[in-house]
């Protein structure tokens, strides 16, 4: 599996990093321009990524508008609903405002900080991941 995450503080993205890095490939950005970026040059590689994990807080693009730019990558090359990645929003926001925008805007999973491994891998089991 290629996971793509997307996590600007240092000590959440260490501890993702080690505990994505036991299912696949994992390439890490600290913010949502980078993961854009990334996501783009995946595709155009013609080596997408399976599972994007993005913070929502994060500095100079937030997640939801690294979500944005990711589903209209994908959308501008026409990639398939059921070929499109993965993408769990990781956050501290877990009111229903910030929950309904992430789906709205095309999120797969929502999933609160702290990170539960369990439920998490979990998750990775159900959309096939792992």
């Amino acid at each position: 599996m290629k996971i793509l995450l997307a996590e600007d503080d240092f000590v959440t993205r260490k501890f993702m990093t080690g505990f994505l890095s036991k299912y696949g490939e994992c390439d890490v950005t600290v913010d949502g321009m980078e993961a854009v970026d990334a996501f783009m040059m995946a595709l155009e590689d013609d080596t997408p990524y399976d599972l994007v994990c993005l913070d929502i807080m994060m500095p100079v693009m937030d997640g939801y508008q690294a979500l944005m730019g990711i589903r209209n990558l994908e959308k501008e090359r026409e990639i398939p609903k059921e070929k499109q990645a993965k993408v769990i929003m990781t956050t501290a926001l877990n009111d229903e405002k910030n929950v309904k925008m992430a789906f709205e805007l095309g999120c797969t999973v929502y999933s609160g900080k702290p990170i539960d491994q369990d439920k998490f891998e979990q998750v990775l089991k159900k959309f096939g991941l792992i």
